[in-house]
C-alpha cells in the first residue's frame, strides 16, 4: 500500500502545481527536460537523431513528446498515448470587473466545459492562467525578462497563479429558497459569479490585482486566458488511505501516469509518443485540440526528418497503436443502478477499458485485447466499461485523433467518482496500475 500511496502523492503534487492547462504543460516541459528531452519549435526546421527525445508545444497548453529508438532500422511504428490537460471550470471574461449594489466587487465569468455547478459554491477559489502584456518604455517593461519577450520586444506571454484564497461563489441561504434541496437550476450569469472583494475607489480592482501578479501595469495588459480553480489541495483519504480526493483528476491522473512512464521507458522497436491535448472538455475543435492536425503534423515531420517517403510513413502508421487515456466512471456507491449491468468498474480495480457500440470510444475487440495483454504483462488488473444502453455517454480523444491519423487504438481510463465536480474521488492504487501498464507499452 505504501508504494501505491507514494505514487498517488506524486500525482497529487503534480495536480496541485497545475491549476490550468498552461501550468500543466509548463510542468511537463520541466519533467521532459529533466530527462534529457529537447524542445522543437513548429516554426523551425527540425533535426532529430535516433536515440534522442524531443517535444513540441502548441498554444502553451498542449504538448507532444516523442523518443526515437537508437537503431532506426528496427522501427516498426509509433506507440502513442493521448490524454488532455483541461478540466471543467469557469473562465474569466474580458473586462471582468463588476459591482453589486455599489458595495461588492465580483468577476464576470462563464462556464468552461460540463461542470457540476453546485460543487463550486461556498468554496475558496483562486485564479490562474496566462496574461499577454505589452512592454512600454520607462514604465514596467523591466519587470519582463528579455527572454520572455517576442522578437519585436513588444509583447510577452506570462503565466500567473494568484495562489491565495481570493474568491467565493456564495450560495443563496435556504431561508430565501425553501426548495433548495429539491433541486435548483443555477443560472451561470446570475448565480455563479464569484465574489472578489469590497468596492473601493478603484473601478478595476481585479485587473489591478492581475497586473500586480504579472509584474506589469494595467495598461500593459493586452489580453488574458484566466480560469478559476479550487484552493483545496488533493489528499489521500478513507480507511487505510484507500482513496484520493482532488480537483482535476479528470484528466491529470492519466496525464501524470502516462508521462511518468514515458520519460522512464527504455524503448526498442517503436517511436514512443506522449500527447497531451487541450480543450477536450469543450469538444477538442481548436488548433491545440485532439481534433486538430497537431498529432498528424508532428508524426509527419518526424517521418520526414528520418528520411521516410510517404509510403514508408503510411506503413509505419499502419503498424502503430494509440491509447486514448481519459478517466472513466466507477460504479457509484449510492447510485449503483446508474452503471451498466455487467461492465461495472470500481475504484482500485485497475485500468478501465472503455467500449461503445456507436464508436464514441475507439476500442474494438482486437484493440481491447491488446490492452488486456499489456495489463497482464504488467501484472495489473483491468476492468471494462460501457454505458447503460439507455444513457448517452461522452466521447474522448481516440476517435477525434483518428479522424486525422487513422490507426488501431483503444480508449482506457482510471475509475473515478463525481466526474466534472470541482473535487473528484479516485482509488489510491489506480495511478500506479496505469503507470505500470504504460511502462510495459512504451518498452515494447
Amino acid at each position: 500500500m505504501k508504494e501505491f500511496q507514494a505514487c498517488a502523492r506524486k500525482m497529487l503534487d503534480f495536480i496541485d502545481a497545475s491549476p490550468t492547462p498552461y501550468h500543466v504543460v509548463e510542468n511537463l516541459q520541466k519533467m521532459l527536460e529533466n530527462h534529457g528531452y529537447h524542445e522543437l519549435k513548429e516554426t523551425d526546421a527540425w533535426q532529430v537523431e535516433p536515440g534522442n527525445g524531443y517535444y513540441v508545444t502548441r498554444n502553451g497548453s498542449s504538448v507532444i513528446a516523442f523518443r526515437i529508438p537508437a537503431d532506426e532500422n528496427l522501427i516498426k511504428g509509433f506507440h502513442i498515448v493521448a490524454s488532455h490537460s483541461d478540466s471543467p471550470t469557469f473562465k474569466v471574461k474580458e473586462s471582468p470587473d463588476m459591482q453589486a449594489e455599489g458595495v461588492y466587487a465580483k468577476l464576470n465569468t462563464e462556464k468552461y466545459g460540463g461542470m457540476i455547478l453546485s460543487t463550486w459554491l461556498d468554496r475558496a477559489l483562486s485564479v490562474a492562467g496566462r496574461v499577454v502584456v505589452k512592454a512600454e518604455q520607462n514604465k514596467a517593461c523591466d519587470a519582463i525578462p528579455a527572454t520572455e519577450k517576442d522578437a519585436s520586444n513588444e509583447v510577452s506571454v506570462r503565466l500567473v497563479n494568484m495562489e491565495e484564497d481570493l474568491l467565493v461563489i456564495p450560495n443563496l441561504a435556504i431561508h430565501m429558497n425553501r426548495d433548495l434541496n429539491k433541486g435548483v437550476e443555477y443560472n451561470p450569469q446570475i448565480d455563479m459569479l464569484p465574489l472578489f472583494g469590497m468596492c473601493e475607489e478603484s473601478k478595476t480592482p481585479f485587473m489591478e490585482k492581475l497586473a500586480q501578479a504579472a509584474g506589469v501595469l494595467v495598461e500593459q495588459i493586452l489580453g488574458h486566458d484566466l480560469f478559476l480553480y479550487p484552493r483545496e489541495k488533493g489528499r489521500i483519504i478513507g480507511e487505510n488511505g484507500a482513496f484520493v480526493l482532488s480537483p482535476r483528476l479528470d484528466d491529470l491522473q492519466c496525464v501524470f501516469a502516462s508521462m511518468t512512464a514515458f520519460v522512464q521507458a527504455t524503448l526498442t522497436e517503436y517511436i514512443n509518443v506522449c500527447a497531451v491535448f487541450d480543450n477536450e472538455e469543450v469538444g477538442s475543435g481548436t488548433k491545440q485540440g485532439a481534433d486538430s492536425t497537431f498529432l498528424e503534423d508532428v508524426l509527419v515531420r518526424v517521418g520526414e526528418t528520418l528520411g521516410y517517403q510517404r509510403s514508408e510513413y503510411l506503413r509505419m502508421i499502419a503498424g502503430s497503436f494509440l491509447i486514448s487515456a481519459d478517466n472513466a466512471h466507477a460504479v457509484h456507491p449510492n447510485r449503483p443502478e446508474k452503471a451498466d449491468p455487467t461492465n461495472r468498474p470500481f475504484l482500485n480495480g485497475g485500468v478501465v477499458i472503455k467500449y461503445h457500440g456507436s464508436q464514441k470510444y475507439c476500442t474494438d475487440g482486437v484493440s481491447g485485447a491488446k490492452v488486456k495483454e499489456l495489463c497482464e504483462k504488467a501484472k495489473v488488473p483491468y476492468q471494462t466499461y460501457a454505458n447503460r444502453s439507455d444513457v448517452a455517454g461522452g466521447s474522448t480523444l481516440g476517435n477525434l485523433s483518428n479522424a486525422h491519423v487513422s490507426l488501431s487504438g483503444a480508449d482506457i481510463g482510471l475509475p473515478q467518482l463525481a466526474m466534472h465536480s470541482a473535487v473528484e474521488t479516485a482509488g489510491v492504487k489506480d495511478t500506479k496500475y496505469a503507470q505500470d501498464m504504460f511502462a510495459v507499452y512504451f518498452a515494447e
